[in-house]
C-alpha cells in the first residue's frame, strides 16, 4: 500500500465514521500504521496535519472557497491568465488535434506511454511529439483498461512503451504542488470537439485553491444553459489533473463525482489546499497559455 492508498483508505473510513469524530489513533489504525508513523506520513504527503486536511474537505469550507473562488476565476478569465495571488499551478499550452488527425485515428503518429506512480496512485501517462495526450489513473480494470482507452482514442497510432520517459515527465507534472519544474511549460495535445476544447481551456484558468461549479463554467464559455453538456465535457477530459477537472463541483458545495473516482477527487482537492501548495502557487512565474 503506497502513501496515496493509505490516505484514500482514511478518507473512506471518514466517509463511514465522520459522525463519530474519530481521533488520530482511529485514523492511524484505518491506515494500518502507528499514530506516530501515520501522522508523520500524512503530514509529509499533504503538507498539513490530518486534522487540518480534513477541515479543508468539510462542506462549510468548500462552500466558502466556492464563493471566494468565483471572483478569482472571473479575474483570471478577464486577464487571460491566472494573475498574481492564487495562481494556477501549471504552465500548460493546449493544442487540439485537427479533424484530419482525428479522422485518420492517428495514422503515422507515435505515442510513447508508460505506467507511473503519482501522489494519487498509479497512472498511465502518454505523450506524442506535440505534447502530453493522456493521463488516466489505474483503478478498476487495471492497466489493460486504461491502455485500451488510449488505443480507442488513437486506434491507428503506433504505441511505444517507455516507462523511463514517463517517469521523468510525471516528476515534472507532480513536482511539489503539481507545477512544472523550473517553470518549464507543459505541452498538451488532445483529441476533442470544439466545445470540449473550450471547456478544457476554461478549466485551465481555475486557480489552485479555488473551486467552481458546472453552471459557472458554462457561463464563462458563454453557454449559460449548457451546464449538463459542460459536465459531459469535463468528464471527457483525457489528461486528469493537468486539466484540473477536479476543481469543478456541484452548486450545493458537494464535491460530486470524478472520472478518477470520488475519493481521489477529495484527496486532490485537500492536497491542493495545503499551505505548501498555495504558497508555491503564489510564484509570479506561473501562468497559463492556451
Amino acid at each position: 500500500m503506497n502513501d496515496y492508498e493509505r490516505v484514500a483508505t482514511v478518507i473512506r473510513f471518514l466517509d463511514r465514521h465522520h459522525t463519530e469524530q474519530p481521533d488520530l489513533a482511529a485514523l492511524a489504525n484505518a491506515a494500518g500504521l502507528s499514530p506516530f508513523h501515520f501522522h508523520r506520513l500524512f503530514s509529509t504527503w499533504a503538507g498539513v496535519t490530518p486534522k487540518d486536511f480534513l477541515q479543508c474537505l468539510t462542506l462549510e469550507h468548500v462552500k466558502q472557497l466556492l464563493t471566494e473562488g468565483a471572483n478569482v476565476f472571473d479575474a483570471a478569465i478577464e486577464a487571460g491568465l491566472s494573475g498574481p495571488g492564487r495562481l494556477h499551478d501549471l504552465c500548460v499550452t493546449l493544442e487540439a488535434a485537427s479533424p484530419g488527425e482525428m479522422k485518420s485515428g492517428g495514422a503515422g503518429m507515435q505515442i510513447d506511454y508508460g505506467f507511473v506512480e503519482t501522489p494519487f496512485g498509479e497512472a498511465l501517462l502518454a505523450e506524442t511529439k506535440r505534447g502530453i495526450s493522456h493521463l488516466f489513473f489505474v483503478d478498476v480494470g487495471g492497466r489493460d483498461r486504461v491502455r485500451n482507452l488510449l488505443s480507442a482514442d488513437w486506434p491507428n497510432a503506433k504505441l511505444i512503451r517507455n516507462d523511463s520517459r514517463m517517469a521523468e515527465l510525471s516528476s515534472e507534472i507532480f513536482a511539489a504542488t503539481g507545477g512544472s519544474k523550473a517553470g518549464r511549460p507543459l505541452r498538451a495535445f488532445v483529441r476533442g470537439t470544439p466545445f470540449q476544447i473550450r471547456v478544457w481551456r476554461a478549466l485551465l484558468r481555475i486557480p489552485i485553491g479555488s473551486l467552481t461549479t458546472y453552471g459557472r463554467l458554462a457561463e464563462v464559455i458563454g453557454q449559460s444553459n449548457a451546464a449538463r453538456a459542460v459536465g459531459s465535457a469535463v468528464g471527457a477530459n483525457p489528461i486528469s489533473f493537468i486539466i484540473p477537472c477536479h476543481r469543478v463541483i456541484r452548486e450545493t458545495g458537494a464535491l460530486g463525482n470524478y472520472g478518477g473516482g470520488r475519493i481521489r477527487k477529495q484527496v486532490m482537492v485537500g492536497w491542493e489546499l495545503s499551505p505548501r501548495s498555495l504558497a508555491a502557487a503564489g510564484s509570479d512565474r506561473v501562468h497559463v497559455a492556451a
